[in-house]
């Protein structure tokens, strides 16, 4: 199982992401893109103003066109300080969101750490897709897309993390590891995988529907807002920054968190503690070691 962070690489880490964010801000700012934030960084401006205090990423979202258009901003602009991974870029990517990652630095997850990509501390991006208002294609689309983005994770990882113990987890294991290997046997396209993931997710953005949603989800139908409690847009506190988010979360938030505003127990506490961490060369803003306190 993953380790946990010591206190003083979180606090460090924390601290580059939010430099990270002010350039993302800044970016999203100057060229009037619509952004917000979801997840736990969602319940994190709810509950504690900022990071939630073991979190350890920051996941944001767009509207599918305002998504690729940073993504070619972020390279265009920023190139020099930050890379974008996604499919597109890297066909080995076995996810549908896409990073902006900090040169010079490396976070391999232990879920990723034999995916043959370069892996560095990141923003987390989330392209929301139009989806239509009736429920038996909406229920379609959303399973389709689910299913095709578990075929690209196997695609590249045999034994993706789970979070599951006993004979339960070796039984999912097992049929993971068979499905891998089909997958292999029958020279299945990385690229072509992702493709067909990516028509069933835009097949209503010609459309004026009444719902956004992000369906490569890890469960299907939780990453769905409606574009009334999306918009407008309404700016909360994140540590020292001001950013976007829903309107309305609470919909969101409890469909994939239930009481998101009660903390967890401890053991339930979860993070992405890497199997690699490196910050390379990279001075952090903004973070001043702590000294350790003197042993009697």
């Amino acid at each position: 199982m993953p380790e946990k962070y010591d206190t003083q690489t979180l606090k460090k880490l924390q601290s580059l992401e939010l430099e990270m964010l002010e350039d993302f801000v800044s970016l999203c700012e100057k060229h009037r893109l619509r952004y917000f934030g979801i997840g736990g960084t969602g319940i994190g401006a709810l509950r504690h103003k900022g990071f939630i205090p073991w979190d350890d990423d920051i996941d944001l979202a767009f509207p599918r066109s305002d998504y690729e258009r940073f993504c070619r901003l972020v390279e265009e602009e920023m190139g020099d300080k930050y890379q974008i991974l996604s499919a597109e870029t890297d066909e080995n990517y076995p996810l549908f969101t896409a990073r902006m990652m900090r040169r010079g630095t490396t976070f391999r997850e232990y879920s990723m750490k034999d995916v043959d990509c370069e892996f560095g501390i990141f923003l987390d991006l989330y392209a929301y897709d139009s989806v239509p208002d009736n429920d038996f294609l909406m229920k379609f689309q959303a399973i389709e897309v689910w299913i095709i983005s578990k075929l690209l994770i196997l695609r590249s990882i045999p034994r993706p993390h789970l979070f599951y113990t006993g004979l339960k987890a070796k039984l999912i294991y097992a049929a993971c590891g068979m499905a891998h290997r089909l997958l292999c046997a029958l020279h299945i396209s990385k690229r072509g995988l992702y493709l067909a993931g990516k028509r069933a997710c835009t097949r209503y953005n010609g459309m004026r529907t009444s719902r956004l949603a992000y369906l490569p989800e890890a469960r299907p139908f939780t990453s769905m807002i409606n574009r009334s409690d999306l918009y407008p847009l309404k700016k909360l506190s994140f540590e020292h920054l001001k950013l976007y988010f829903p309107h309305d979360m609470h919909e969101m938030l409890y469909a994939y968190y239930g009481d998101y505003m009660q903390l967890p127990p401890e053991e339930k506490r979860y993070n992405h503690c890497p199997y690699q961490l490196d910050f390379g060369n990279v001075t952090v803003r903004g973070y001043t070691p702590e000294k350790e306190e003197e042993t009697l």
